[in-house]
């Protein structure tokens, strides 16, 4: 099916959209550890000699998969939004190599207003989940999906300061990700923003990084983490980190003030 004979968003459920091979280097993962805010004395994070890739690191070499569903012409990609990610680790990366990578779109739910995308990436080390939030292509009858999930009860079990660096967008372009928003004032001008903002998948794994800190596990122990974009973060910014759970199961949110940037979110270590 040619992409004019799809007529609504739903049309695209099932989608294959290819396989690729990505390769990498320690170099490559050490730089992704530093751009998501790994310390210099996180010997094993930065040091290629005792290097455990964070699993995160998966996230930018499958990049190239809702990319590849946004120039197929399934949304507008100059409003389509990334709305949610979810990854689930099934081997530790290697510290070099090669890595096949299969992509398809998963569901596509009727929101009204807007569609979501699911584009799920598979690889014998993880498998990957975009949720793409594209406004002006919903309505066609779908099943509209699953609720947000509820923000936890209770009082937190860890609280700390997410700093991030005035750079820290600017790097974490370099292992991928080179949309303008994260480093043109002009083009994130364009979208309502004051100035560039951070990625969310950095803002996502930085966060990952500090809960995995903040609960006392090492951060290459993720095995599963999920979580959605409520709001921008800026770089320089330190909004709260808030868990509740423990390393088995964690749910946490990131704020600031009491606005939340990323809600709904879990990880599990192990």
């Amino acid at each position: 099916m040619t992409t004019t004979e799809r007529t609504t968003a739903g049309a695209w459920r099932g989608e294959d959209l290819g396989t690729r091979t990505v390769s990498y280097d320690e170099r490559d993962a050490i730089l992704y550890a530093l751009s998501v805010g790994a310390r210099a004395t996180e010997l094993d994070l930065v040091f290629e000699e005792r290097l455990r890739v964070l699993p995160t690191f998966a996230l930018t070499l499958a990049q190239w998969a809702p990319d590849e569903l946004g120039s197929r012409g399934a949304f507008d990609t100059k409003t389509a939004l990334h709305g949610s990610q979810e990854l689930t680790v099934l081997a530790p990366l290697p510290r070099r190599g090669e890595i096949a990578l299969s992509a398809s779109v998963g569901e596509v739910w009727d929101k009204g207003s807007a569609a979501v995308f699911e584009v799920r990436v598979e690889s014998e080390f993880f498998v990957a989940t975009w949720s793409l939030f594209a406004p002006g292509a919903g309505g066609f009858g779908g099943d509209r999906g699953p609720a947000k999930p509820s923000r936890p009860e209770g009082e937190p079990v860890a609280e700390a300061v997410l700093p991030t660096a005035e750079n820290q967008a600017a790097l974490y372009r370099l292992t991928g990700d080179r949309h303008h928003i994260h480093i043109d004032p002009a083009a994130a001008e364009r979208i309502g923003q004051p100035r560039p903002i951070m990625h969310g998948l950095c803002t996502l794994a930085a966060s990952a990084l500090e809960l995995a800190r903040a609960l006392d596990v090492h951060p290459a122990d993720l095995a599963r983490l999920e979580g959605r974009f409520a709001a921008p973060v800026y770089p320089g910014d330190a909004p709260t980190l808030r868990a509740w759970g423990d390393a088995e199961d964690a749910s946490f949110e990131l704020v600031q003030g009491d606005w939340p940037l990323i809600a709904g979110a879990r990880a599990a270590f192990g």
